[in-house]
């Protein structure tokens, strides 16, 4: 079976080290655009784009991106709470057009409880999860051309339509990631691809075999990929040591900093991270060739793999096993280990290359009069 490797934009910085501003690179449009270049005509499948204060707005970076890249795709955030499903789905419809069918979308309900507070979001853990759940199914029913009378608890819509439809049919592609138990009885009911960081095999195993459960109760199926930074060299031992070289400049006081805040968290996946390499950084190699120094200061995914090509690759082929079907991938700076990546990865894999989008058909109409319009005729677009 052929993977699918995405890469990472990294709108929250990027540099040489972690932890420290010690050779750190400006992260302005001009090297966006050189990160989505270089993904694109590597073979990417796509790029995640993050979400949060730390962060461009995921939505104008992908749209800025689109006019110069020719088939990468963008996994884009929604952010439940801070914006109505029903202008999310207007929005996920026209990214997929002037895409042309090249737009991917990560459902988020943040964990941070001081950061959504700063966004209006004043729910706890399990009644973010429950908002989310009220949002997602609109979000899904609009795209798929249905006109939606919605009442829940937290969401509540009359009439909600989508004029324009998007590329993809029936809609774009629901992604999301969570660990706890209403975040996998979500998954299970309406997503698409299931996202996990890149904890030990065993323990991905297990999350994949319950979400996949309880999609099973549902009639449903779900397919599944993981979110990890990799460290590739020509040896295991360059590897390794660039691996140490990532933190050389992190010290205890910078790491205890990082874990403390860490902690405010109400993430259950946060919480595993962190249990991973519990703030130390003496074992750090957590399971064969999975190293856990990157989560000593980064919130998120925090794991990488670290060898070089064929043992990488032979690390892919056991998540692979599991059932992952797509990799997120990342590394520091970007820009070059994106081609490292590309040159010394992607020949030891049977990777999956997306195409480039073909011309599709249209409707033509003209302006809309009361709020509505009458489709007129197919007209052939680029």
């Amino acid at each position: 079976m052929s993977v699918s490797i995405f890469w990472f934009l990294p709108t929250h910085g990027d540099g040489h080290y972690l932890g420290t501003a010690e050779g750190a690179r400006p992260v302005d449009h001009a090297y966006l655009q050189q990160v989505a270049q270089a993904a694109d005509r590597l073979g990417f499948g796509g790029v995640l784009i993050p979400t949060g204060r730390s962060c461009e707005d995921a939505w104008l970076v992908a749209a800025s991106l689109i006019p110069v890249t020719q088939r990468l795709r963008f996994l884009v955030a929604l952010r439940p709470g801070v914006i109505s499903p029903t202008q999310a789905a207007r929005q996920a419809a026209t990214l997929d057009r002037l895409s042309n069918g090249r737009a991917l979308f990560n459902l988020v309900t943040g964990g941070d409880p001081e950061e959504l507070a700063g966004d209006g979001v004043f729910l706890d853990h399990r009644e973010r999860y429950a908002e989310s759940a009220e949002f997602t199914r609109v979000w899904r029913r609009v795209l798929e051309g249905e006109t939606v009378d919605y009442e829940g608890k937290h969401v509540k819509v009359r009439g909600a339509r989508l004029m324009f439809k998007p590329v993809q049919q029936p809609r774009p592609p629901l992604w999301f990631g969570g660990s706890s138990e209403p975040a996998q009885a979500l998954a299970a009911e309406q997503v698409d691809v299931y996202l996990t960081w890149g904890e030990p095999p065993e323990q991905v195993k297990e999350k994949i075999e319950q979400v996949r459960a309880k999609a099973a109760a549902q009639g449903r199926t779900v397919r599944f990929g993981i979110r990890l930074h990799v460290i590739v060299r020509e040896t295991n031992e360059e590897a390794w040591q660039a691996a140490d070289r990532l933190i050389a400049n992190v010290d205890d006081a910078t790491i205890a900093k990082a874990q403390a805040a860490f902690q405010r968290a109400d993430s259950v996946g946060q919480r595993r991270m962190a249990a991973l390499h519990g703030g130390r950084r003496d074992k750090l190699e957590i399971s064969p060739n999975l190293w856990a120094g990157v989560g000593l200061v980064r919130s998120g995914a925090g794991t990488a793999l670290v060898g070089d090509g064929p043992t990488v690759a032979a690390r892919i082929r056991e998540y692979e096993a599991l059932g992952i079907e797509t990799f997120i991938l990342s590394g520091y700076p970007h820009l070059e280990e994106a081609y490292r990546v590309g040159e010394l990865l992607f020949p030891h894999l049977d990777l999956q290359v997306p195409l480039v989008p073909q011309p599709r058909v249209v409707q033509a109409h003209g302006e809309a009069v009361a709020n509505d319009f009458t489709p007129e005729k197919k007209v052939a677009r680029g």
